[in-house]
């Protein structure tokens, strides 16, 4: 496996959202974003992950993010590219235009709808990781790709691909991160995709967090990655509990609708404005209950909190 420093890919790593305005990629409140991710502490950024919209974006833009975030981060945090889509032709395209972006690492999700076999799988990655000699981390999410990849063919990828180093696993199957561990060498870089397994699956030896409260909380967030690498696990777990509510309220309905109603909240999106076939919360009662979880939080005045 490619060797990586220490610190690279370590840490937390918030999927950043797509802010639209009119229907159109608002990319100057996107680089605010990025900003305040580096002013918060993380340690880098996903560019169009799941939280980002991917698949209601044009490839065009998917590129245009990146080259925003890239630019905007010049160096002070990683830039992780995710390029992986349905079709083998256009996270091709779009890992090759990470490359020369100056992206530090892509992250492919494992090809959604198409239910492929463990064999399909393995060769989709080592295809794409013959493209690039970026550091590769697979993105397994099978409650949205309606497919799970094994340790074994992780394996049998990274035999291939030196540069497959980590996977982002949003499952709630803690036994593939042991197991993977294990296959392919402590040194691979588990990031936790689930907000409410954070600790525990860090605890168990991820390197970090691909977590969506980052965009809101990001200090926090940076601040329970440390606490675990640092070894201290009793401030990491009150960290934890205490962000219980606030990633519980991210999945109130799909991410990332009701993470860009608290961030219109909180200003820092000037609309929550979601993309079809997503649609904005118009429900009073669901926007209360955000509201609350963000008082409770101490991110909204209780008086705003209606």
């Amino acid at each position: 496996m490619m060797r990586l420093d220490d610190n690279s890919l370590r840490g937390s790593y918030p999927p950043l959202v797509t802010p639209f305005r009119n229907g159109r990629v608002d990319f100057s409140t996107f680089e605010r974003l990025v900003e305040r991710q580096i002013a918060g502490g993380s340690h880098g950024i996903v560019v169009a992950g799941t939280t980002g919209e991917p698949s209601s974006l044009t490839v065009q833009e998917r590129k245009d993010l990146l080259e925003a975030a890239v630019k905007t981060a010049n160096g002070r945090i990683a830039v992780v590219a995710a390029t992986g889509s349905q079709s083998f032709a256009e996270t091709a395209e779009l890992t090759r235009h990470a490359e020369g972006a100056g992206a530090h690492a892509v992250l492919v999700v494992t090809p959604y709808y198409i239910k492929p076999p463990q064999d399909g799988l393995a060769e989709y990655f080592i295809g794409i990781g013959r493209l690039t000699r970026l550091p590769i981390l697979i993105y397994h999410i099978p409650g949205r790709a309606a497919v799970s990849i094994t340790a074994a063919t992780i394996e049998k990828i990274s035999v291939e691909i030196d540069h497959l180093v980590g996977m982002k696993h949003a499952a709630v199957d803690l036994e593939l991160v042991t197991e993977t561990l294990k296959r392919v060498g402590a040194d691979f870089r588990i990031f936790c995709g689930l907000e409410a397994l954070s600790f525990p699956m860090m605890a168990m030896g991820a390197s970090g967090l691909m977590n969506a409260a980052g965009n809101i909380v990001p200090e926090r967030i940076a601040a329970l990655s440390n606490a675990v690498r640092a070894g201290d696990l009793v401030k990491a777990r009150e960290l934890h509990d205490a962000l219980f509510e606030l990633n519980r309220a991210i999945f109130l309905d799909t991410n990332p609708i009701p993470l860009k109603y608290m961030m219109w909240r909180l200003s820092l999106l000037e609309s929550n404005e979601v993309r079809l076939p997503l649609v904005p919360i118009r429900d009073a009662e669901r926007q209360r209950i955000l509201d609350r979880v963000l008082a409770q939080s101490g991110l909204l005045v209780k008086e705003a909190a209606v």
